[in-house]
This record gives C-alpha cells, structure tokens and sequence, in this order.
C-alpha cells in the first residue's frame, strides 16, 4: 500500500526509545537522522518502501522523489552529492544493474557530500528474475559494502556509511535482503542530526572523468580500500562473539541470526562489512580456532577472499549457493559439516504444500489484452510488470522475458534476424516504458522494424504497489505535476500508426490489435484502463451468471480472472460457471464473451447508466 504524505510524519515520533519497524522503515528513519537532503529511487521489491517512507518525512528536510529509471534516481543523487549535500538512492538489486554505468565512474569520483546506495537483494527470487549478489558488484566497482543483520542495524549502517563515505571520499552500498527489509524487529531512534553542506567543489580533475583524470584517481580508489580496510579492523560494525576455540563461525547480514538460533553458544566474528573485509581480524579470528565455517548466503564472497588470504576456511561445501537461506536450512547445513546432530523427531505426516501460483487480479486490464494477444496466434516478447503473469495457464500469451524495457528491443531483434513464422509483437507497461522503453522504439523506428508495441496503460507502477510515475501526474508527495502524453512520446520517436483502445472493450480490442499487426512498420497500440487495485480498488455492481443459460462452454474461464469459479452444476458432463461476488470488479469482459448471455450484472442498470456504474465508466457498454 502507498503511504500518502498527508499522514503523521515519522519524524515527529518520539526519540530515545524503541519502536517496531521494518527494515525498510529503519533504513529511511537512519538516513533522515543522518540529515539525508537529497534521496531518489525506482521502485522495485523489496526496496519499495524505502523511497515511500522518505516521502513521509518533511519537505523541508528531505527532497524526495521517484525518479525515471534506477540510473537517473543515482545520477540525481550523485548531483547532491557534488553539490555538497549528504544524498541517497535505493534500487533493488536488478535496479543496480541500470546504474551501474554511474556506479563505475563515481566510484573513481569519490563522494564530496555523502552518497549511498541502498541494495536490496532477493535471495529465493520472490519478486525478481533473478537473484544476482551485490556484493560482488561492490568488489567490482571498488566501494564498500555494509550488510545489517536486523532494523536496529539498517538504521544504526545507513548513518555509519555516510560517515564512511565522507571520511574516505567514497560512494557506499548498504546491502539489505528481503528478510531484512521486510521484516519488523524493535529500532531506537534518536534526533536528526544537521552535518554542514560543504558546498560545489571545484575541481576538474577530480569531477571530469576523461581518460587522463581517471587513470590519475584509479591509485586512489585503491589506497582507499586499504584505509578502510585497515580501520575495520577495529571497527564497531563488526561483532566479536568468543566461545569454545573448537569451532568459530563467519557471518553476516540475515545468516548471523539463523546462525545464533541453531547455536547461541558458537563462537562468531560476525561482519558488518562484506567488502572490504577486515583483514587482520579475520586472521586472528582463524588462528583461535581449530575449524571455520564462513555462512552467507548465495555467492561465496566472503568464503573466496579468506581463501585468497591463505587461510582454511570451509563454508560453500555445506551451504547452498542457491536461494533464500532459513533456520532450517543453516541447521540441515551444520548436520552435514557435523557441527550439529542430525535431530530425531517423532513421526509426523508428510504433506506436499499446495502449489499456488501468482495470478492477474479479477477485472485486471491486462487479462483482456493478453487474450486478444493469443488469440491472434503471434510471437510475443514480455516485460517486467504485472502482466508478467500472463505466461501462466489460462492465457499463456508471453513467449520471452529478461530485463525492464527488453521487450522492445528483443522483437527489433527478432525481426532482424529474419523471423516471418509469426507477426511479432512487444508488450510494456507504462511505467517500464518510461523506464527504459523508449530507446528501443526509437531505435525500432530508425531501422525500420516490422513489429507491433502494445503499451499496457494501466496509469499506475502497479506491480510494485501503486506508486507514481510521469504518467501519472503526480510526485512521490502527491503533488500534481506535468503528465506525459503518451501518444506525442511516441509521436515525437517516429512512429506514424498509434491508436488508444479501451483494455474493457474486447471488440474495439480485437479489431485495433489486428489493424496493428497488419501495418507495416512499427504500430503502437496502446491499451488503455486504470489498475483496479491502485490508487484505489474500483468496484462496481459485480457480475453473476445465470446458471439455466450457462452451457458450460468454458470461454469466459479462459480470461483467467479468478473471480471466476466452477459451481456444483453440471451441464453436458461438464462444470457450470459462477462468479465469487466477493471478488468480481464488475469489468464486465467475462459477459462480453458470454455466448449464451448467461452473465449479467448482479443489479439492474436502466439504458443511462444512472442507478449504477460499472468499473468508472458512464454506462455498462462503455465499460
């Protein structure tokens, strides 16, 4: 859910005492107490409620703001930091990928007022289409990373980085997980405090990275890592826990905690920072024990840079490099090192979990969409979005998917390399077009693509909550703003055949889409209807069906909407359909492809559409 900014500011809470927060929230408080004046982000589970719980804080305080796409959100943070001013910018880990381009250099740059980037990983791969480690593009672009473990450390890590950032001039990820982020635990929370803003440094040599200056900065990024490095040896941001000298475990982030949950008495030097680690504490950590176990989760980061030092450590052999660890699978981990006996339970049945996969909300606009899509029998190259979902049974209409703003650009290639089985067609959403779609339809108009782009207006960056975007109008706060017009974006990239349909209307949908695909060149549909979750939940009169009419022909059950059930009636050998008016929006799509007309609105509507309205619209045939 959205927080709007009319709600109580979060920084009117009282201060000196604990409150229960999640990590996400904890990160927002941290950097609203380290006196953050500049922070911007693209939303992306888990990270989301960074960038919404900034926007509660005052205007005055914080200049918050979503931004287009993961780099602009770095690169607006990177402009306060150059102008003096301690700056932020949250992404999830995929969204690093979009940024990393600004990552590289400023890392070369360094930081004159603060700058921090908060990561948020998804090990498990819950909401992403991957689950890359970002530890490892700290180690790449030579920046620090710092991993918390709880809220109270997301908090108490975010202020710690921006002094690390200012001390040793450097940018500085602070890498968060699922977990972490969504998971709620007791923060203290104090005063902001108000660092001085160091103003514009001039200095060319430094700000301009041109091959002559950045071979000059380069030595320097490396000098710095050794002084950070050498200060972590006796830093606070890592905890040393002495137990028995047998077994000594290395950890950090998420697995500290399962890891002192199976063995609360273990001996632990638990990591505040996964790069640079502290070299000589970890040295002298070794040589106190007869074993070392290294937990993290995925990639063996930390496991492989102890390694390279020389020293015996095991870690990767018992511990899977693939997916979320959990308490469970650390204890399964310990039995086979031995550490842990295997634990004897008494019998208990074993069920197979039932498997539910994510489905399109009932009265989704997308579901009609991909519907006329599949009907049409073409090749179909998705994006990231809610209608992502759409590759699953009933409408398995998505044939590829890699990355935000892929799709474009895969047809264009599709076409290139000479596919002609099939017409070709792109879908994108709103927002993801905004992202980073609007380069590849360019470039698909400059070469001359034969394809077809269905732009899925669904005015709202739905898949992550319902947060705003230039598409929308309004800003992170809710202020009104300038609103993109969607057909002169397009118009003004070259294309030439644009028609807007309504996603509802599933005749004026068909024909339209088939008019696209038929032209030659590239055609923008754009199919256009609000979320029926965000900002609000439309409901109108809902649906029901008539069940002596129904003659159980199943095509309404092929939209996939999952207000729509099989009843205990039976027609022909086969289920009679129902509608769950609890869930039904009342879109009326399902009663479009009625044959028999079974399915009407639960309420009668005279000829005007006066009494009631259906999903917004002015009468049902509008809708």
């Amino acid at each position: 859910m959205s927080l709007k900014a009319e709600q109580t500011s979060p920084a009117a809470i009282k201060t000196g005492v604990t409150h229960q927060m999640t990590g996400n929230e904890a990160i927002a408080r941290g950097a609203w107490e380290a006196g953050v004046k500049v922070a911007a982000a693209y939303p992306g589970t888990p990270s989301t409620e960074i960038m919404e719980n900034m926007g509660r804080y005052p205007v005055g305080d914080i200049k918050a703001q979503w931004s287009t796409n993961e780099k602009v959100a770095l690169d607006v943070a990177i402009g306060g930091s150059f102008a003096g001013v301690r700056s932020m910018s949250m992404m999830k880990h995929v969204g690093l990928n979009v940024a990393s381009d600004a990552l590289m250099s400023q890392s070369y740059i360094g930081a004159h007022g603060g700058l921090v980037l908060i990561v948020c990983d998804d090990p498990g791969i819950h909401s992403s289409q991957n689950e890359q480690d970002t530890r490892i593009f700290g180690q790449f672009a030579q920046v620090p990373v710092l991993e918390p473990c709880d809220a109270q450390e997301a908090l108490d890590f975010t202020k710690a980085a921006f002094d690390i950032s200012e001390r040793f001039d450097t940018p500085v990820i602070v890498r968060s997980t699922t977990r972490i982020s969504h998971t709620r635990s007791p923060v203290m929370v104090n005063e902001r405090i108000m660092p001085e803003d160091r103003g514009f440094n001039l200095d060319v040599t430094k700000n301009v990275m041109v091959p002559g200056h950045a071979r000059a900065r380069h030595p320097k990024v490396i000098e710095r890592l050794e002084r950070l490095a050498e200060e972590l040896n006796s830093s606070d941001l890592n905890r040393l826990e002495l137990g028995s000298s047998k077994i000594g475990i290395i950890t950090a982030s998420m697995s500290y905690v399962y890891v002192k949950e199976n063995l609360p008495e273990i001996s632990v030097l638990k990591l505040g920072t996964s790069f640079p680690l502290p070299k000589k504490l970890i040295q002298e950590f070794c040589a106190k024990h007869d074993r070392v176990i290294v937990v993290e989760e995925l990639e063996p980061v930390i496991e492989n840079t102890i390694k390279s030092w020389g020293l015996k450590v095991e870690g990767k052999e018992f511990f899977p490099r693939i997916g979320e660890l959990s308490p469970e699978q650390v204890r399964i981990s310990f039995e086979k090192a031995g550490v842990l006996k295997p634990e004897v339970t008494s019998y208990a049945p074993q069920f197979e979990p039932l498997i539910r996969p994510p489905v399109l909300c009932a009265g989704c606009p997308h579901a009609m969409s991909y519907t006329a899509i599949r009907s049409l029998d073409v090749r179909v190259a998705g994006d990231i979005g809610c209608y992502t979902l759409a590759v699953g049974d009933p409408l398995t209409a998505i044939d590829t998917t890699v990355a935000m703003g892929s799709s474009i650009a895969n047809a264009v290639g599709m076409y290139l390399a000479g596919y002609a089985e099939k017409p070709i067609v792109a879908t994108i959403g709103d927002s993801t077009f905004i992202h980073s779609g609007i380069p590849p339809l360019i470039d698909a108009v400059y070469n001359q693509a034969n394809i077809t782009v269905i732009l899925l207006d669904n005015h709202i960056t739905a898949m992550t909550g319902g947060q705003e975007n230039p598409g929308t109008g309004k800003t992170l706060r809710g202020e009104q703003t300038h609103k993109v017009n969607f057909e002169e974006m397009i118009r003004a990239c070259g294309v030439e055949w644009i028609e807007r349909v309504d996603s509802y209307d599933a005749a004026s949908m068909m024909q339209t889409m088939r008019e696209a695909i038929a032209y030659r060149g590239v055609s923008v549909l754009i199919a256009d209807r609000p979320c029926v979750l965000d900002p609000v939940k439309i409901k109108g009169p809902t649906m029901k069906v008539d069940q002596k009419d129904c003659n159980a022909c199943q095509g309404c059950m092929n939209l996939g909407c999952p207000a729509l059930l099989w009843s205990d009636e039976w027609y022909e050998g086969r289920h009679i359909v129902k509608i769950d008016p609890t869930a039904c929006i009342g879109c009326s799509v399902c009663a479009q492809f009625c044959p028999t007309g079974a399915i009407q609105p639960s309420v009668s509507l005279d000829r005007k559409g006066e009494k009631a309205k259906v999903c917004g619209s002015k009468s049902v045939g509008e809708c």
